[in-house]
Formats: structure tokens, sequence, C-alpha cells
């Protein structure tokens, strides 16, 4: 663990060794005592994790040395100590970057040891989200993003290199469950901006009477029901990325509100005539052509220019090849780690099976029927006849909804029992599962008997 170094710099020793017993009554704490500013000046260089600084020393006075070590060392809080309880002096240090101004009293022991344990929580909490967004980072590097060695997958990585290295905007296209959000996050977190929030809005899922307020925020009283002041998601974004998914269902009247935020880079929040400036990032992306949409009125032709930028088109997971089976022990492999079961392995047959389907559902269909074969199975083996899909099919929109495993389960068993008018025998013989493994739903899902 790091340790949280203090310099008390004060000029009277014993007031100054009095401060330094005080602090040192925390083990955690290093304390280093200097009488002038000179000689802290001298010492900084071993990264003090706080200041205490005497507003009247001797040799450089203490605001002259706060805004000296302000300019060099902005990330260091520097506490000011002073006897002095002058109101507009303290405002002028608070001002000039003092952390606190505490006045030599019987309570300063007290306040600055209050004071202390707010900084330190301050800066384990900082570094705490550093480390975070290094995880964030590391978990979307490209190679940890995107699963896949087929020539159409390295060619998108190429495409996620070029715009993680710039500003251009970027349009992501390709079929539901493809993966497009992770495209825009492996271009987010690896480029200048990964230290600045990624903001991701689903246009198509906001109602149409909301989404202006959703996109650019609004003022307290700017509409029945806006209770308070909302920050907008482009204004939440700043300095980082701003993510749109669907956007060919932004309402046409919207776009140019968008088209003009692009250009003049600033929001208007509803109910306010005050612009705020902006830097975000933009990422589009629609499983639908844009250009043929725009080609047909249905978007704007000048937006479609401005968001078009570096366009990326996921390739369906049919036309990938191997990348399937890659895909397949990827996720086998992690929903074994998560829900600490046997590590499973998929015979020839099974393989074959799975690279001769459509997958019109894609990825996200590949990572459902994987995790569904394995907690179907009995054993550590998937065969050809664990992996159900083709009925699957039949049941309208079954991958329309992102659902989690034990939803699509229920659906499943749900299906399968209204089929067979509630027996478990002929559930089991469709579904080539033990009548014990129905059972075990039962338990799980106790709706299911009907």
């Amino acid at each position: 663990m790091t340790p949280f170094k203090i310099f008390v710099v004060e000029d009277d020793k014993w007031y100054g060794e009095l401060l330094q017993h005080h602090l040192s009554l925390n083990p955690e704490y290093e304390i280093e005592l200097f009488e002038s500013g000179s000689d802290l000046l001298k010492n900084i260089y071993k990264k003090p994790s706080v200041i205490t600084l005497d507003y009247s020393l001797p040799d450089i006075k203490g605001v002259a040395l706060l805004k000296r070590i302000r300019e060099h060392h902005p990330d260091i809080p520097i506490v000011m100590i002073s006897g002095q309880e002058d109101i507009s002096t303290a405002i002028s240090l608070l001002k000039e970057g003092a952390y606190d101004y505490i006045v030599k009293n019987e309570e300063t022991k007290d306040r600055l040891w209050r004071t202390m344990k707010n900084i330190r929580d301050s800066l384990a909490l900082k570094n705490e989200n550093i480390l975070l967004k290094e995880e964030l980072t590391k978990k979307y590097e490209i190679s940890n993003t995107i699963i896949g060695n087929s020539p159409a997958i390295r060619q998108v990585f190429t495409l996620i290199e070029k715009a993680a290295n710039t500003n251009i905007s970027v349009s992501v296209t390709g079929e539901t469950g493809t993966g497009k959000e992770l495209v825009a996050r492996a271009v987010h977190y690896n480029s200048a901006r990964s230290k600045y929030p990624f903001v991701a809005i689903n246009v198509g899922a906001i109602p149409r009477d909301l989404i202006e307020s959703e996109l650019f925020g609004h003022e307290k009283g700017s509409f029945t029901g806006a209770n308070s002041r909302r920050i907008g998601k482009f204004e939440e974004a700043n300095k980082g990325t701003i993510f749109l998914d669907e956007i060919c269902e932004l309402d046409f009247n919207l776009q140019s509100k968008i088209l003009r935020v692009l250009q003049e880079k600033e929001i208007t929040r509803i109910g306010s005539n005050t612009p705020i400036k902006i830097d975000s990032r933009v990422i589009v992306a629609t499983h639908r052509n844009l250009a043929e949409e725009t080609k047909n009125g249905n978007f704007r032709e000048d937006l479609y220019y401005r968001l078009l930028g570096l366009p990326i088109k996921l390739p369906p997971l049919r036309e990938r090849g191997n990348d399937i089976l890659l895909l397949t022990k990827y996720f086998a492999d992690a929903f074994s780690l998560e829900n600490n079961t046997q590590v499973v392995s998929f015979t020839a047959a099974a393989q074959r099976k799975l690279l001769e389907y459509a997958w019109p559902g894609n990825v996200r269909q590949l990572k459902a029927i994987v995790e569904l074969a394995i907690t179907m199975s009995n054993d550590a083996v998937i065969d050809a006849d664990d992996i159900v899909f083709d009925d699957i099919r039949t049941v309208a929109n079954f991958f329309s909804d992102d659902l989690s495993l034990d939803d699509y389960i229920y659906k499943i068993i749900d299906y399968y029992l209204e089929k067979n008018d509630q027996n478990v025998v002929e559930v089991a013989n469709s579904l080539r599962i033990g009548k014990s493994t129905i059972y075990r739903m039962f338990k799980r899902f106790p709706e299911l008997k009907k």
C-alpha cells in the first residue's frame, strides 16, 4: 500500500512538532516537518500526499508558496494553517486552490485530523476510479473485445485501431446481435478519451416525447413533470464518447437539432437559453442500411454525411467460419467460470452442427444456445443432440429481446410444456434431456407446473 505522506510546514518549531505528534497517532501516516518554504521546495520531489502550510512563513509568504506549488504540482492537496481569523484571507486562499483553511486555536488538531481523513478518503476513491478505468481499458482492448480470427473480423480490428487513433465520427452497421456496442466501446477505451465517460443510449428505446430531454437535458419547471434540472447524455459524455444506437429510429425533426449540436459543438437544455459547450465524440450504430434510409427520405442527408465518418460494417456470424467455434469455447468457458460448473467440450458432431447453422440472431444467439446446452446437459461433453435451435425459431421473436439465461430457459420449457400438454416425458424426449432436468426446472420455476 502506498504510504500517506504528510509534509508539515511550520516555522514555529514547537507548534510544528505538536502537529507532527498529533498526526503521527495514526500509524498509517508518514510525517515530515519543515520550518521554511525553501526546505519544502527542496524536498517536494518526494511527492507528498498532502501539505499543511503555515500562512506566515519567514522566507516565502504562504499565498506565494501556495501558487508556486499549485503551478507545478496541482494534484497535491494543500491545507493552509494560520493564526488569522480573517474571512477574506480564507476566501482568497481557497480561490487560489487551497483544499482547506484552518485557524490556529484549540480546535485545530481535531479539525486537521478530520481534514486529513477526508483527503485520504478522497484520494483512495480517486485511485480506485483510476484502477477501474485501467481495468475497463484492459477489458476493452481490441483483442479482448471481439473474439475471432476470420479475415472479415480482422478487417474490423484494423478499422477500430484507425478510429481509436483519431477523433473521427464512427458509424457501425451490422445485423442485430453482431456486437455493435462492443465495437463502440473498443474504439472509446482504446482512444485518448478513455479516461472520460462512455455514454450509450438506444434512440429507438426512448419515447419520442422524452428523447430530446434525454439527449440535451432540461431545466427545472421547463415542462410538466420536470421537477429538477437534468443533465442530458451529450453533456454527460463531455470529453468522452456518446454512442447513439439505432440512430435510424431518431425522429426526423430531432435530426436537425442533432446536426446543429455536431456543427456548433454546444447544446441547450430544454427551458434554457444558455448554450453549453461540449466536446463529445459521436459513434452511431444501426442494423439498417443508413445510406438507403437517407435515399428514401427517412434520414437527413446532411446529418448522414456528418455522422458517416469512418464506417465499420460487422459481418454476420454465418460469414465468420471458424470464429463460431472460437466464440463457442469462449462463451462455454466464461459460463462455466461464472457458474462454478465443470468445463465442457464439444464433440465433432456438435461443432459441425454449430458451423452449419445460419445464426439469424448472430453472436447473441450463439451465446444463449451455448449456455442453454451446458445447462441442459448432464455431463461435460456437449454432443449434437444437446444443441437445440431448430424449433426455437418457431417461437415468435425469440431473440428479439435481451433476456437472461433463466428467462430463455423458462420460455423454452414453457413452450414445450404447452406444445405437449404438460407431458413431462414428451418434453424430455423433444428436448433430448432427462426427466430429472425438467423436474429441476420445476423447482426453479414453480409457475411452470400448471
